[in-house]
């Protein structure tokens, strides 16, 4: 299928539906691109967005990634700009019509394919975001080549690829309507094709059984047609993902959420997790995903070989401040019971983490202004018998929890 194609389903029915009126309600946040999140897994949590700082977010739809980016850099202070591309006029209507509503002078706009980025000499960027966008290509290696190429030294990008898994169930139901619609009949008729073959799907049907998925339920004519009637899409595994990053030259710093891809997040029996640790990072990444069995997406940060060991922050770093997404310290430390476990859900999959002793005390101060050394220091006037390995420890063991669930992350301190 041609470029087109694709171009004239999103003129029909751009996705996901938003109404500009509804940002005076709420900001939508997510993954890729929330700020603090892409500064601790691409810049070491020491990016200063005081100084400028670019970024491009290819394919941005209707604009959720762009606007969410955009608002983020906007409540800095600092100089960064978003440019945003997408092949749909209807689309990038819609993210104009969002940023107009919020006031947003820090995005440009731009009608563009991926494969025509470097013409138009719009790099270089410090970050790219490219979400929902490279499983659509023709050439998914070579679209992502391209942003690779216009990415700046010491840059890093947030993905996104559909995960096979989770899908189970889409594909054949594709397959189905496409052979009993014809490609060139009207999208609205084949809407209502769709309807009427969901509604007769029997029980042993994958996608009927499948419960993560929703979009053809919940998200309209635009959810359904982009789940099920796209004209060009695929999903991967992990492995194929390492690979597509590879051969562009790049390589993975996280996954996220980080606890979905944690085997240990899922098992219990002792001798299958010591098994599970001689196995490298992604080989573990990978087994979580057939372990899990429910992951519709892959959410993941890249950056160029070579600076994979500076690009995410230390997690003991004394010299760095732990933040709380969402910021609600208090919330989340009355959570936290003593004693008992932190429990969490990922994707309909409950979860339990341990908390040490010092959970509670440790979030409550966890603003994004104190260091990990001025808390420990605080926590050590109050009990001058809490030596710092000790307190390392226990941070250690909240940090692989909060951080997992995407709820902690690590920033230098304003100044």
């Amino acid at each position: 299928m041609s470029n087109q194609t694709v171009r004239d389903q999103y003129e029909t029915y751009p996705y996901p539906e938003r109404a500009p009126g509804d940002e005076a309600k709420r900001l939508i946040e997510g993954s890729p691109s929330h700020l603090l999140e892409l500064n601790h897994y691409v810049f070491g949590g020491r990016r200063d967005f005081s100084k400028p700082f670019r970024a491009l977010v290819a394919g941005g739809g209707t604009g959720d990634g762009a606007i969410m980016l955009a608002q983020h850099l906007a409540d800095t202070g600092g100089p960064g700009e978003v440019v945003y591309t997408d092949l749909s006029q209807a689309s990038r209507a819609i993210a104009e019509a969002r940023a107009r509503a919020r006031g947003l002078g820090n995005i440009t706009f731009h009608s563009l394919a991926i494969e025509d980025l470097e013409n138009a000499a719009l790099g270089p960027f410090d970050y790219v975001d490219c979400c929902g966008v490279l499983h659509h290509m023709a050439d998914p290696a070579s679209g992502l080549a391209v942003l690779s190429r216009i990415l700046a030294d010491g840059g890093g990008m947030g993905l996104m690829v559909y995960g096979e898994l989770g899908r189970t169930g889409v594909y054949p139901v594709q397959d189905m309507l496409r052979s009993i619609s014809a490609p060139d009949s009207l999208p609205g008729e084949r809407i209502k094709l769709a309807k009427n073959l969901l509604k007769q799907l029997p029980e042993t049907n994958w996608l009927r059984r499948n419960p993560f998925l929703g979009d053809h339920l919940a998200g309209g004519d635009a959810g359904l047609y982009d789940l099920l009637l796209h004209s060009r899409d695929r999903a991967y595994r992990v492995a194929e993902i390492a690979e597509l990053v590879n051969r562009a030259g790049l390589a993975i710093t996280a996954l996220i959420e980080p606890a979905a891809y944690n085997p240990d997040t899922y098992l219990t029996d002792p001798k299958l997790k010591q098994q599970l640790q001689t196995l490298p990072w992604l080989d573990r990444a990978a087994f979580a995903e057939l372990l899990a069995g429910n992951l519709r997406t892959h959410v993941f940060y890249v950056v160029r070989k070579g600076r994979t060991a500076d690009a995410v922050a230390p997690a003991d770093d004394l010299d760095l401040a732990p933040v709380l997404k969402g910021g609600d310290a208090a919330g989340l430390a009355a959570r936290i019971k003593p004693g008992a476990a932190l429990t969490a859900t990922l994707d309909g999959i409950k979860v339990r983490f341990a908390m040490p002793p010092l959970a509670q005390a440790m979030i409550i101060r966890m603003d994004g202004v104190r260091t990990l050394g001025h808390i420990y220091n605080e926590l050590a006037t109050i009990n001058p018998n809490l030596d710092r390995d000790e307190f390392l420890a226990q941070y250690r063991v909240l940090y692989a929890a909060l951080n997992g669930l995407g709820q902690l992350y690590l920033r230098q301190p304003p100044p």
